[in-house]
């Protein structure tokens, strides 16, 4: 007759209290990292193909320059386009992985520092007895 009441399946779930708190940090959090939108994207695309291009170009204009002063059997044009484009190709992905670590710790380090919720509901500064006895 005197059965315990079944908020069993309540045990797991934080309280009403917790999700506004964890919801609070996740809008912080967001408002943190507001700034990498779709701009960023576009713009480090851009970036990181001037840093594919410019290399590229760079070096088939000097190949250009050295066929025109040594010609001769080896295109310096042809093989410095290569090199260039090679140089080009390793700096995006040095680049891009270094960003890539970046926010990958970042991300790690946000999640550890959400704050936790509380599982006490403590009093605000100020009510204390002392206090209002003056």
């Amino acid at each position: 007759m005197t059965e315990a009441p079944k908020h069993g399946s309540d045990k797991g779930k934080p309280s009403l209290s917790e999700q506004v708190g964890a919801k609070a940090a996740r809008k912080l959090k967001a408002r943190r990292h507001r700034s990498q939108g779709v701009w960023f994207g576009l713009g480090m695309m851009g970036l990181i193909g001037w840093s594919v291009v410019v290399p590229t170009l760079a070096g088939a204009m000097i190949g250009v320059w050295l066929d025109k002063r040594h010609p001769g059997p080896p295109s310096w044009t042809l093989t410095l386009l290569l090199v260039g484009l090679v140089i080009g190709c390793w700096n995006a992905w040095h680049w891009v992985s270094k960003e890539d670590r970046a926010i990958h710790d970042a991300q790690r380090n946000g999640d550890e520092d959400e704050p936790r919720p509380q599982t006490e509901a403590k009093p605000p500064p100020g009510n204390s007895e002392e206090q209002r006895r003056d």
